[in-house]
């Protein structure tokens, strides 16, 4: 279990038109993605998006309505699970009570008829990585939550397999257990060089894990990119409303003569120039504007006037509940960087740079 430097341009998985219906229903539409060797891909989205069909397309729990999936170039629709180059680790974990930890980390040895003695190293290596060694005796039900999830860990990468799947594993822990799970998660992953494709609906858990993100919705994927694009640049109103919190706002494009395009925000007097100009004279656009690009200044400074609605201290930032007439905007006052954030009831400046802002089509 050595591991290797990513090859980030290889594809080691290639999934071309997959869709599956149930019925009359349509849990995938046609699903194009190319998975890199060495690459953590986080497939992120609300519950029933498809996320977890397509995990299980690939790992041969389902088969697919049309399309195909390969491993190194060749087809594996027609292949059993046992037989496809793979691990996966389950969010119920599927741990054997009655086998200790070592037994049940050496299971898909056993399985494979490793000799003993290779298995017995193996296991021991795979203990040591997952931070384990020592446990090998203990039994399923004298372990710790978190323990149990290093042991479906070791589990599932003592077999070397080329790709692991990993379905909301973290999800049945608490906060400060899931945390440190990521950052190990994410350490493994590198040091072993393996391709992760990793299940969540967390948005910060596959911003903070990921080498990239393809974001599902309805079957089908709305961006697949790196986490500062899908957050800094989401490619539609969904990503941007769904990976972390924004102000969505609507505007049209209204090219000045001999000028660059701006765009006027609808509800008000009030117009911005986006950093890309590729936008047609009066089409209608979205504008993303993250609360913490939202900055509070002097009522002659800003460039709307907002009304406090309400703050909460949320330890390194204040959030604020603004209203600009009927329309309600987030903005993170940062502390001590700003002094004492605007009392309820206040009314106040609003001013961004417009290069911060990400206008999407509708």
């Amino acid at each position: 279990m050595e591991g290797h430097s990513p090859q980030r341009d290889s594809r080691i998985l290639e999934i071309s038109g997959v869709t599956k219906t149930f019925g009359p229903t349509t849990a995938l539409a046609g699903i194009d993605l190319d998975v890199r060797e060495g690459e953590f891909l986080t497939l992120l989205g609300p519950s029933g998006c498809g996320k977890t069909t397509l995990i299980r397309i690939i790992a041969g729990f389902e088969t697919p309505t049309a399309g195909d999936v390969r491993i190194d170039g060749r087809s594996i629709v027609a292949a059993p699970p046992y037989r496809r180059p793979l691990g996966m680790v389950f969010q119920s974990l599927a741990l054997f009570p009655h086998l200790n930890v070592a037994e049940n980390i050496g299971y898909g040895l056993k399985i494979r008829r490793v000799p003993p003695a290779r298995r017995q190293a193996k296991v021991a290596q795979a203990l040591e990585m997952v931070g384990l060694a020592g446990y090998g005796e203990r039994y399923i039900g004298q372990i710790s939550g978190g323990q149990k999830q290093r042991v479906a860990l070791a589990r599932a990468i003592v077999t070397e397999p080329r790709v692991l799947l990993l379905d909301e594993p973290l999800g049945a822990l608490d906060m400060k257990i899931r945390r440190q799970m990521q950052t190990e998660l994410k350490q493994i992953q590198e040091s072993l060089g393996t391709t992760f494709i990793f299940v969540t609906h967390d948005q910060e858990e596959a911003l903070t894990m990921s080498d990239r993100i393809a974001v599902f919705r309805n079957g089908a994927i709305e961006q697949v990119d790196t986490p500062a694009a899908v957050y800094e640049r989401p490619a539609t109103r969904f990503v941007a409303e769904f990976v972390g919190d924004t102000n969505f706002l609507e505007g049209t494009v209204d090219r000045q003569a001999g000028g660059a395009p701006r765009v006027r925000l609808a509800d008000w007097d009030c117009s911005l120039q986006p950093p890309a100009a590729q936008w047609a004279e009066g089409a209608r656009v979205g504008v993303s504007l993250r609360p913490q690009h939202l900055r509070i200044a002097a009522l002659e400074q800003g460039r709307l006037r907002a009304t406090v609605l309400r703050r909460v201290y949320a330890g390194q930032n204040t959030r604020l509940w603004l209203a600009v007439g009927q329309r309600k905007l987030l903005a993170d006052w940062h502390g001590a960087e700003d002094g004492a954030p605007p009392e309820p009831g206040a009314t106040v400046g609003l001013t961004w740079d417009d290069r911060r802002v990400c206008v999407v089509s509708l």
